[in-house]
């Protein structure tokens, strides 16, 4: 499938993880793609693709995944709904292109990206085994969820975009639905990503062991093949 992307970083070697990143409103994807330098040290078996949004949006190279232009709490929804399907069709056409499943792909975003990443997990449970969301929210926050993908949030707590309000209420929703999710807050950090905000993520992303290898664990079951490449 044709789609503006990125490639940081593409091993040698059969992939063992794939990272993909989505960048904010009015980005494009070599920007964001800087961030997968932080990553590609300590991956350097993953498949590392910056992925442009689906439209453009102002003068190019920017893009968006769906308009911001008199966006409100109540059509935000829709208009995720609207472009889901080619979100998902595209983490789908990067795991076949690498052969790595959901069980070692991790989602990455900022703002808009990581709205579009939150809600995918929503749309297609278990799209992906982490994903991890600078700055982000929920469309609407979920009602059911399940231990299968690990939630990173990770924002700041001066954010004059998306409200660290909305951080805390996806965390508790989560947890209340019995979801796996972390959340941390960057003291006087507004929309944006700081090098203590990338720590954060390599942490998870290296040693945040996901809550369903305990439920397996308690439960007495092992883990399938497909699940022991994963991210740690």
């Amino acid at each position: 499938m044709k789609h503006d992307h990125f490639v940081v970083q593409s091993p040698e070697t059969p992939a063992q993880q794939l990272l993909l990143l989505f960048h904010g409103v009015g980005d494009n994807p070599v920007a964001m793609g800087q961030l997968g330098s932080w990553f590609a040290p300590l991956f350097p078996d993953a498949l590392i693709v910056s992925i442009g949004g689906a439209e453009p949006c102002g003068p190019a190279p920017a893009r968006q995944w769906f308009s911001v232009q008199g966006v409100t709490e109540e059509n935000r929804q829709a208009r995720v709904d609207a472009i889901m399907p080619q979100f998902i069709e595209t983490v789908r056409h990067w795991q076949k292109q690498s052969g790595v499943g959901p069980q070692a792909t991790a989602l990455i975003g900022f703002s808009q990206g990581s709205i579009m990443s939150l809600e995918s997990i929503k749309a297609q449970p278990g799209l992906a085994s982490r994903v991890i969301a600078f700055n982000g929210r929920y469309a609407t926050l979920p009602v059911s969820g399940s231990t299968a993908t690990t939630i990173h949030l990770i924002h700041g707590g001066e954010d004059p975009v998306i409200d660290l309000s909305f951080a805390v209420a996806a965390q508790e929703a989560l947890q209340m639905i019995g979801g796996d999710v972390t959340l941390d807050i960057v003291d006087d950090l507004g929309h944006a990503i700081d090098e203590r905000s990338m720590q954060l993520a390599l942490d998870h992303l290296r040693y945040t062991v996901p809550k369903h290898y305990f439920d397996e664990a308690l439960s007495g079951s092992k883990p399938n093949d497909d699940d022991i490449v994963e991210f740690m």
